[in-house]
């Protein structure tokens, strides 16, 4: 596939080749960026970002509903890319681009509710005779980044909003998983989006991501990744917006009285979903002592029954990781739990890019698959008696995106509700639930400001203030 870059689809002598996780195969390849590429980009979207912010907003949105129209005409299309191209099953991919279509129709209706209010000017002395309001306005330029996990849906997150507010996106997805990011660039193209308002170049972050995240053209960075990168990209951005989600350990706090068939079965599904590359993706499961075995025995018997295996096969339950190097990662991380004391319930093995869904128990505090996110099929269970306390322990590393709870006690709910520190507290279903247009980021080490639809419009534009002396002179 060829790259989107100054209105044209370009190709470059140096290519990236695009690999299936599962088998090494080719799926296709793409051009590598240049440095002169990014200076073309740049430019190219000031002269774009000029075009969009002329648009009326009906236009505006006439082109994302068009868009979302073209990808469910061509879902299936965008679900075996995907399938191909990254760690998902078919039936995940297909979620995918279902909650993709989603994302962009919200977009949509979210551009004709980009409001102003008025101001009451003679609300403090001095204010008498003038009247005004504010409106909101683009802000320019958008960098966005994005990661591997939900290549598609993850970009529309940043696509969406942006071109609601009338701004111009410098998009650069991720390397190992670009495909679905251009196939929808194509289908805004054919929507009618003007095409300087989109570059979108693909190529290694190490070498394009400082010339675009430091030039001062850029007037917001939006970056989905790891909290390395993340920190590395504050340091650098300058004076401009920054929204980041990078992550998270997830805790689920699991009360004697939960519904325990509903708790074991939500909290598998989101222990293994995109064989565990999920932000929100259960980590630790802290489970009252009273049920911690029936608990345990349930969960282990659904893990087992996880089929893994043929990506494009239906009934595959779970795919590969992205990469063999993170699966060596990972399983080097079970490894080390288990050297401290941690006993292995089921799963534990790798073979290539394959990752056995894993279920660990004694897991010591000091392990790294206990501290830090570890984005694959491994979930942690610990057993609790007291709520106050499993609410500290929930709350014991520096990260916060989402944590749950199953309890059917409705003040334990609500005091669960204003006492984890996270940015979503989810009652009664697993970390693994999100709804496109809420709310969505995190506290502490797991991000800054907050996506989903409406919260990402307020970033992406401006209130300006209009005041009109109309006192008699």
């Amino acid at each position: 596939m060829k790259m989107l870059l100054d209105g044209k689809w370009e190709e470059r002598s140096k290519k990236i080749t695009v690999t299936n996780p599962a088998d090494g195969s080719v799926v296709d390849t793409v051009p590598q960026a240049n440095e002169d590429d990014v200076k073309l980009a740049l430019s190219s979207a000031m002269n774009g970002f000029e075009e969009i912010k002329s648009l009326s907003v009906h236009k505006r949105a006439e082109i994302l509903y068009k868009t979302a129209e073209l990808l469910k005409q061509q879902k299936k299309e965008f679900a075996t890319i995907l399938a191909k191209e990254s760690s998902k099953t078919i039936t995940e991919a297909t979620g995918e681009v279902n909650r993709c279509i989603n994302t962009l129709t919200v977009s949509a209706e979210e551009s004709k509710r980009i409001l102003g209010e008025t101001i009451p000017f003679d609300s403090f002395p001095g204010g008498e005779g003038k009247k005004g309001y504010y409106y909101r306005f683009p802000i320019g330029i958008i960098l966005a980044i994005t990661p591997f996990n939900d290549p598609l849906n993850l970009v529309a997150h940043k696509l969406g909003p942006a071109f609601a507010g009338g701004n111009a996106v410098i998009l650069k997805p991720a390397t190992v998983t670009p495909l679905s990011a251009l196939k929808l660039a194509e289908i805004f193209i054919k929507a009618g989006l003007p095409p300087k308002a989109l570059q979108v170049l693909t190529g290694p972050g190490s070498k394009l991501g400082q010339p675009l995240i430091t030039d001062k053209r850029v007037r917001m960075v939006s970056f989905t990744g790891g909290v390395e990168t993340g920190e590395k990209i504050t340091k650098i951005a300058g004076i401009k917006k920054i929204g980041m989600e990078l992550g998270s350990d997830s805790p689920v706090i699991v009360w004697k009285d939960a519904d325990l068939s509903k708790a074991v079965s939500s909290c598998v599904s989101g222990s293994f979903w995109a064989a565990g590359q999920n932000c929100i993706g259960v980590q630790r499961l802290y489970v009252h002592k009273d049920i911690y075995n029936d608990f345990k025995q349930q969960f282990i018997s659904q893990t087992k029954e996880y089929k893994i295996g043929d990506k494009l096969d239906e009934t595959t339950d779970m795919g590969p990781l992205i990469t063999e190097k993170e699966a060596k990662r990972v399983e080097a991380w079970i490894r080390e739990a288990e050297q401290k004391g941690a006993r292995i319930l089921t799963g534990g093995n790798r073979t290539d890019a394959f990752v056995e869904p894993t279920v660990l128990e004694n897991v010591s505090e000091n392990t790294t698959i206990h501290k830090e996110e570890v984005f694959g099929p491994v979930v942690n269970l610990y057993q609790i008696d007291d709520f106050e306390d499993a609410i500290k322990k929930a709350n014991s590393l520096p990260y916060g995106l989402h944590a749950a709870v199953f309890t059917e006690n409705i003040n334990l709910a609500f005091k669960a509700a204003y006492s984890l520190d996270c940015g979503s507290v989810i009652i009664n279903d697993s970390t693994d639930y999100r709804l496109d247009s809420m709310p969505f980021g995190g506290v502490k080490k797991s991000g800054i400001g907050r996506e989903g639809i409406k919260f990402s419009l307020q970033e992406m534009t401006e209130p300006k203030v209009i005041c009109f002396d109309v006192s008699k002179t």
